[in-house]
């Protein structure tokens, strides 16, 4: 039964790891902050839960069941802040938005782009 449990726990390790490899090569691809900032918020989310679920299974217990619970909620809770407060500074400071963005929103007197694909 262990060694069931140890075979799903390194699958969710290695998946938790394809999560943040996948975040590493949108960093470096996406366009702009804003996608960057995206890509890295969901890796955070999915890659450290199942990384920890994984380990957990490793080593499961009562006591290990609970830290891994807070760790997963407080990580999810720290990210989305995290990656919102991120979001607004790179607005506020002007961080250019990428030439395929249509819309701001934020912004009252930006008209819309025009779009360049027809």
């Amino acid at each position: 039964m262990s060694s069931i449990l140890e075979v799903v726990g390194t699958i969710f390790i290695v998946l938790g790891t394809l999560a943040f490899v996948s975040a590493a090569i949108g960093v470096l691809k996406l366009p702009d902050l804003y996608a960057r900032i995206s890509a890295i918020t969901t890796a955070s989310g999915l890659g450290i839960a199942l990384i920890v679920l994984g380990v957990l299974l490793h080593e499961p217990s009562a006591l290990n069941i609970v830290k891994a619970s807070l760790a997963i909620v407080i990580n999810l809770a720290t990210a989305a802040v995290g990656g919102h407060a991120l979001g607004r500074a790179g607005y506020l400071t002007g961080a250019p938005l990428a030439p395929q963005t249509l819309y701001n929103d934020l912004s009252v007197y930006d008209p819309p782009r025009e779009s360049t694909q027809k």
